[in-house]
């Protein structure tokens, strides 16, 4: 049994890397094995200065996440609609 609550998707270390000089890193291959990641794979780079943390990401899973969340925006507006339409008949009842 998983002993984690994240299940197949716990954090998961790769190794370090080191900035070069020219400011590039290396993924671990393990890494972009699991990722899918290949030469000329668009990556996002995320980072809050407060907390010293950066993260990076797929743009396509970026682009397909906000894809889904304009649909998921969309319905509920539709639903609102509805409900406030629902209910403006019924109160004129």
């Amino acid at each position: 049994m998983e002993s984690s609550s994240f299940g197949h998707n716990a954090p998961k270390l790769y190794g370090t890397t080191t900035v070069g000089e020219r400011g590039q890193v290396v993924i671990p291959a393990e890494a972009r094995r699991d990722f899918e990641i290949t030469p000329n794979t668009k990556l996002l780079v995320f980072g809050s200065r407060g907390h010293g943390g950066l993260m990076l990401a797929k743009a396509e899973t970026i682009s397909q996440f906000i894809t889904k969340a304009t649909g998921m925006l969309e319905r509920l507006e539709a639903l609102s609609k509805s409900l406030k339409e629902e209910e403006a008949r019924n109160g004129s009842n």
